[in-house]
């Protein structure tokens, strides 16, 4: 059954359109499971009712004519459940509704089980048989499992279908094609899609348009002779050691590389105007669908075959791809997960925004892309970008909407909001070196948060009081290997020097989790819980040196440089940390050299170290509170994850009631405060942490202008009201909704809501 239950969804993920899919699974479960009859329904949005989209068994007359709502017939009851039914005689219950276009009067037994998705009912999965006796339990379960899985296939099929799909009056494709994901960092843009999808899984692979045919086919033929060579190579190497069962299957690759039916096929498509990447894919696709509907077992076994061979080639044309890829202004990034090198690879002025599948608010990417100054929506997780590259795509950093192939009237909106939102802007940025100082006297720094040498001077320039936050893994996720200690010196030198005399809090190396070096592999099944941080320098502390002493001597001369240590559990980590640095201290002074022995300062990320404060207060000189990683301990909810990403939210009273009692604690110890995740660049947070009096806000320089907005038009006297009234609420809903009343009583409201 398990088997059965893998080919039926890896058949319907291969299907070109949910419409193939849907008649596609009810053949497979009618054929398979023995039953009578197989139907789907699904929900139409527009009229909120479940619509028969696929039946085997039931007269074809019926298909896309039956409708009924929640309230009406079994299926319907199914679905206002929101659980399966399982009937021996359909037609004695009381909810018993008939369809005379159906001919369903034959049957009696009734099974319909809810395909959910979000917690929202998409449909109904229903299997019908003439006799009058119950489903078997063993029925049920694959039914239900079945229907889980669905709900995740339709959703995609239907995005797809969604951007392909062309109206009948225009003979145009669809506009304005609305999904929601995760505002992710300020802005609102209208731009063209550029996807960037190195995921080698061949169905998410794009359809990218090309000029120039002949040099595609030339691509796509100095990848099948690598391909090859590459076989070659490793058949030589293993045949002397592997029985000739083992070997075939190598030369079946080499064959299918020589087939002209193979090659042929790919180069017509190229013709057809596709890139070599989006030609392979249909062509594979279409030799995986054939191998799959053969009755042979052994035959169907070769789909994984024709998978393989398409990872490989893929991987070769895959290459070149970000050096090849022609950026337009206003280019939009899409991808399943866009890194920092992808971001970095777009030249200078053309990104204007991005969207991914994966990632979150607080996700580095997001980080890195307000940074730049792109809007951001992350989390998307049923976009369909191996549809959109080169449509128009408007991006709404703000409320997390994207919309494709917008018509004319949704531009003319959207680009009065740009407008709006540049004069506001501009507004902000020539307000930016007004100091941040309360409407009640209170001045609360604002440090800026940057880990690349080109982030230096837009932080100088947007009034940035220094340095808050200096994420060191940058350079070395640039680095094809451990950069040595003078190459890290010299930046860190002219990160120093150039916000001298102002302090600059560098923060020791902290990669693990979502930030992987290549050189330095980490494999674990739980990353954000495992190796990362300070685990690992504590563990490999010839990497920690080389970093302290670096920093120490790039100090020398400006005397403002801080030390902060990331992702620390205990007081003995810390303590084994400062241990190193005054051994990399040592070490610099023993060469004869003067360097000053910096403030040392500890992250608090880790919910351990909420409830030491008064004992961290006797080892460091001040503590940054990491609100991203808190907040996603604090919940246990990974914040790349986009299937659980709506539960992130730092405005969760747990998280709020932590963040109070750190600062709480540290005033009582004199230990000085700062907040530096992505919670210090929100308006609605920053009016709770002003009411926290907290000593200090660090965030990417593009957020400061509207953070001095706040605190210059709020008093911390209020702020403390505010923040009393907030600690007695229960919900997250609830806080942002007051928050955003407060805003909106002081005239804020742009700063979230632009038009406003």
């Amino acid at each position: 059954m398990l088997q059965l239950l893998n080919n039926i969804i890896q058949q319907a993920n291969e299907a070109p359109d949910l419409n193939h899919a849907l008649r596609l699974i009810v053949n497979q479960v009618k054929h398979n499971l023995s039953v009578d009859v197989c139907s789907i329904y699904l929900m139409d949005d527009k009229t909120n009712e479940l619509v028969l989209m696929a039946s085997e068994g039931l007269l074809e007359q019926s298909i896309g004519i039956v409708r009924l709502r929640f309230n009406k017939g079994l299926v319907g009851l199914v679905a206002e459940r929101a659980e399966p039914v399982n009937l021996a005689n359909a037609h004695s219950h009381s909810r018993y509704h008939y369809f005379s276009e159906t001919g369903e009067e034959l049957f009696h037994a009734f099974l319909g089980v809810p395909i959910i998705q979000h917690g929202s009912v998409l449909g109904v999965l229903v299997v019908q048989h003439s006799s009058k006796r119950s489903f078997k339990e063993e029925i049920v379960k694959f039914c239900a499992t079945l229907a889980t899985q669905l709900s995740v296939v339709i959703t995609h099929l239907k995005a797809i279908d969604g951007v392909k799909k062309v109206d009948k009056r225009t003979h145009k494709l669809n506009t304005n094609i609305q999904f929601t994901g995760i505002p992710s960092a300020p802005g609102i843009v209208i731009g063209t899609a550029v996807v960037i999808d190195l995921n080698l899984s061949i169905e998410s692979i794009p359809d990218k348009t090309v000029e120039n045919i002949s040099d595609e086919q030339h691509r796509f033929m100095k990848a099948v002779h690598a391909v090859k060579s590459e076989i070659k190579h490793l058949l030589e190497s293993i045949s002397d050691s592997l029985p000739e069962t083992y070997t075939t299957l190598f030369d079946a690759y080499l064959l299918m590389l020589e087939s002209n039916s193979f090659i042929g096929a790919v180069n017509d498509e190229i013709k057809k105007g596709n890139w070599a990447q989006g030609a392979l894919r249909k062509i594979m696709l279409e030799f995986i669908k054939t191998f799959s509907e053969m009755e042979d077992a052994y035959l169907k076994q070769r789909v994984e075959d024709i998978r393989d061979l398409s990872k490989r080639l893929l991987n070769v044309l895959n290459n070149n791809t970000l050096n090849s890829i022609k950026y337009r202004d206003n280019s939009i990034l899409v991808g399943h997960e866009l890194t920092a090198s992808m971001l970095a690879e777009v030249p200078k002025g053309k990104l204007s925004g991005i969207i991914s599948v994966n990632g979150s608010s607080t996700s580095h990417t997001a980080i890195l892309a307000s940074a730049l100054g792109a809007a951001a929506v992350l989390g998307i997780d049923d976009l369909p970008i191996s549809f959109i590259d080169g449509f128009t795509i408007i991006v709404n950093g703000y409320s997390g909407q994207i919309f494709i192939n917008p018509d004319n009237k949704r531009l003319k909106e959207y680009q009065l909001l740009v407008t709006k939102d540049q004069l506001a802007t501009k507004k902000l940025w020539d307000d930016r070196h007004l100091p941040s100082v309360s409407k009640d006297n209170v001045h609360i720094p604002i440090y800026a948060n940057t880990g690349i040498i080109s982030d230096i001077k837009p932080a100088i320039s947007s009034g940035a009081d220094g340095i808050g936050l200096y994420r060191t893994e940058f350079s070395f996720l640039e680095s094809e290997f451990f950069p040595g200690e003078k190459e890290q010196e010299n930046i860190y030198k002219h990160v120093i020097e150039s916000f001298k005399p102002h302090p600059v809090t560098m923060r020791t190396l902290d990669v693990g989790g979502d930030k992987t070096l290549p050189y330095f592999p980490i494999e674990e099944d739980n990353p954000f819980l495992g190796w990362r941080g300070i685990r690992i320098t504590l563990d490999q502390p010839e990497i920690f040196l080389v970093q302290a002493r670096a920093m120490l001597r790039a100090n020398i001369d400006s005397h403002n440089l801080k030390i902060l240590i990331p992702m620390a559990t205990s007081l003995h980590e810390i303590d084994n940390a400062i241990a190193l640095i005054h051994q990399a201290h040592q070490e610099i002074v023993q060469e004869g050299l003067e360097t000053p022995f910096p403030q040392i300062g500890a992250m608090i990320e880790v919910p351990s170290l909420i409830y030491q404060i008064a004992a961290l207060s006797k080892r460091v000189d001040f503590i940054s509170i990491g609100s991203n990683d808190l907040t996603q301990y604090l919940l246990a909810v990974d914040r790349n994850n986009a299937r659980v990403a709506e539960l992130y939210d730092s405005l969760h009273p747990s998280v709020i009631a932590a963040i109070y009692q750190v600062v709480s604690s540290a005033k009582k110890n004199q230990l000085p405060v700062t907040i530096c995740g992505e919670m210090a660049s929100d308006p609605l947070a920053t009016i709770l942490l002003m009411g926290m009096k907290i000593d200090s806000l660090s965030m990417n320089s593009s957020s400061m202008p509207r953070i001095k907005s706040v605190i210059r038009t709020m008093k911390c006297n209020d702020c403390e009201k505010v923040l009393s009234d907030v600690l007695q609420m229960e919900e997250a809903i609830t806080i942002k909704e007051y928050l955003i009343s407060v805003i909106k009583d002081k005239g804020l409201f742009g700063l979230i809501n632009p038009g406003n």
